[in-house]
């Protein structure tokens, strides 16, 4: 038998408990009973129930006096006030004390299992939220966010410092460098950690989707538009929203998120009414939005707006320091989720990882290690079970010959930088020339690869 929930019936008339908990029994819930309230008082302190039915007019203690003692005790618990004398009055009274609903006898049962499914689903829901907060609490705590080095304790040291704050944040770094690992750890560091947290991937979306999703719209104001419909920034009221992708947006939403910025004010998409918001902004980059704001691709306004605290996150082959730490917090994870029993990683297999440059960053190494284990014979972790890009990586080679398309992206950039400053004797300004960007640009490409020019 499945039990539908714990329900604790507390009056002083023995027909009512006995009418009401046999029904309940044959319903599925485990029911407990009193006729004495302090002695209900007592059950609450020693166990865990999902709702209480309770009456009104009782000796020694009365209704309203009962909600308020059970709330101080058990503040999650739904609370079902019945009554013989019902009056609004008395409705509104037991309400505001703390009750979730009020009946008035002769009870009618089916309407009395309607709100006991009712308030014992929301009493779950308000526990797994909870629980849900507990755990991304302890998740995204500075301290487990994974990593050795000297660049990633600069990062965290800054999050510390910030958190707090109502400043706005600019996340910049290459895909998989765990940029909304950093959002989240802002957030949750924060004051605003008990209210939510919404993302939007600003990419994923085309403009008038985007629009709507942000700022929210009403029913009619485009095909498709059916009803009205709160945006993101509502959603994300008091809380933190955070911008992935920013730069992917176009100029005119970008004019109403610079509005947004400033006034704390917009409209939804098709109303004209003013709505305000109360929202921490954090944004996150992989592109150059000093060469989008050059190119006229970005608001140079709303560049200086949102990178009021401006925080790069340097890719995993420039904190090596990281790596093995990595590896080991994922050989236990994955590990566990697939149920296999792993012993380690042998000295030749962590020789390569730490070599090996990444141009997915920590994403890419995850799935290395995930996969690693999936696919491993034995108890320990060999050069065997790394994919054949780690193992066999290239030694880099002259740019302007036939291996040049065995690099990577990233790689590639990063060798023509260098060879153009070595060419020009680290003199920036030719070396822009040469490659065909501004000096400006180029000097965003250097900071960010962290490329010493000679």
């Amino acid at each position: 038998m499945v039990m539908n929930g714990k329900i604790l019936i507390v009056d002083d008339e023995a027909s009512q408990t006995e009418l009401l908990s046999g029904f309940l029994g044959k319903k599925d819930f485990l029911v407990t009973t009193t006729n004495d309230p302090t002695e209900a008082l007592g059950l609450i302190r020693s166990r865990e129930f999902d709702l209480m039915i309770a009456d009104f007019r009782m000796p020694k203690m009365n209704g309203l006096e009962l909600i308020k003692a059970v709330r101080e005790i058990d503040p999650a618990v739904a609370i079902v006030m019945i009554s013989a004398y019902g009056s609004i009055e008395t409705a509104v009274e037991v309400i505001k004390a703390g009750a979730n609903d009020y009946m008035t006898k002769p009870i009618d049962l089916k309407e009395l299992l309607i709100l006991i499914d009712r308030n014992i689903d929301k009493k779950r829901l308000l526990v797994e939220n909870q629980q849900l907060k507990d755990i991304l609490q302890s998740r995204f705590r500075f301290d487990n966010i994974i990593g050795n080095s000297s660049a990633l304790a600069e990062v965290m040291s800054m999050v510390q410092r910030v958190a707090n704050s109502n400043a706005t944040v600019l996340i910049r770094g290459e895909s998989g460098t765990g940029k909304e690992l950093v959002a989240k750890a802002l957030h949750f560091a924060s004051s605003r950690k008990e209210q939510p947290f919404i993302k939007v991937n600003c990419a994923a979306l085309p403009e008038t989707l985007l629009e709507s999703e942000l700022f929210g719209h009403i029913k009619g104001s485009f095909t498709g538009a059916i009803s009205d419909r709160k945006g993101k920034f509502e959603e994300a009221n008091k809380g933190t929203l955070f911008l992935d992708e920013i730069g992917d947006i176009s100029l005119t939403t970008q004019t109403k998120l610079l509005r947004v910025l400033q006034e704390r004010e917009f409209e939804r998409v098709g109303s004209n009414q003013t709505l305000k918001v109360d929202v921490r902004i954090l944004a996150a980059t992989n592109r150059n939005l000093e060469e989008a704001v050059e190119a006229k691709l970005m608001r140079e306004d709303l560049f200086y707006r949102l990178s009021v605290v401006p925080l790069y996150i340097p890719p995993l082959r420039n904190r090596r320091g990281d790596i093995m730490p990595l590896v080991e917090y994922f050989l236990e994870k994955y590990a566990k989720e697939n149920h296999r029993t792993i012993q380690g990683i042998t000295q030749e297999a962590q020789s390569v990882l730490v070599k090996y440059d990444y141009p997915g960053n920590i994403r890419e190494l995850e799935n290395i290690i995930e996969r690693a284990i999936v696919i491993a014979r034995e108890d320990v972790i060999s050069i065997k079970d790394l994919p054949l890009t780690v193992t066999n990586q290239h030694k880099e080679a002259p740019v302007d010959g036939p291996a040049l398309e065995l690099m990577t992206l990233e790689a590639a950039e990063r060798r023509l930088i260098e060879l153009a400053l070595k060419k020009h004797k680290g003199v920036q300004t030719r070396a822009a020339k040469e490659l065909g960007i501004s000096e400006r640009a180029l000097r965003y490409k250097i900071k960010g690869k962290e490329i010493k020019p000679e």
